[in-house]
């Protein structure tokens, strides 16, 4: 009876296992802007989301996406909005991505997330720039758009192999 109780709990932390890796990196600002690498720096909330509610959106819902920005704002110090803006953007590319792909296929979401990120971040660079009034360093933005884009192939085979798991836990 106790092996039943301990299988379910772990099925509901796999299951949750998105959502948790989402506000963590929120709450810990995981871009690794904090290293104070001059020029390396990468959105892993970014890939995240893509990955997420590209292959499977049950595990991050809309609203814990618009959750994790709202805190996202707070921790670094943005408008209220913009990132949940941003994040809840990437789900609406995810969304329309998803219904006109056939056959998903790795290059074409990874050139999908590239243009992605440039259009997130050219909307993120624009609005703090010209409509908020703060100075935003361009330079920062496309490193971590490039960065961002060539990180996507590591994160998107650990998330497969996380997607895995949480099926086989699902399907025991």
């Amino acid at each position: 009876m106790s092996s039943l109780n301990k299988n379910d709990l772990i099925k509901s932390l796999l299951f949750y296992l998105p959502i948790f890796f989402l506000f963590a990196s929120v709450l810990n600002e995981i871009d690794l802007n904090y290293l104070e690498i001059e020029f390396f720096s990468f959105n892993f909330v970014h890939i995240l989301i893509f990955y997420w509610t590209l292959k499977n959106p049950r595990y991050l819902s809309y609203g814990s996406i618009f959750l994790a920005g709202i805190v996202n704002d707070v921790v670094v110090g943005l408008p209220m909005g913009v990132s949940s803006f941003c994040y809840l953007l990437i789900c609406a590319v995810t969304a329309y991505l998803r219904n006109i792909t056939i056959t998903p296929n790795f290059i074409n979401d990874w050139i999908s997330l590239l243009f992605t990120i440039l259009l997130i971040n050219s909307i993120q660079v624009i609005g703090l720039d010209f409509i908020f009034s703060i100075e935003v360093n361009y330079m920062q933005y496309l490193v971590n758009s490039g960065f961002t884009f060539i990180f996507y192939p590591i994160f998107l085979f650990l998330f497969n192999i996380i997607e895995k798991k949480i099926k086989i836990q699902k399907n025991d």
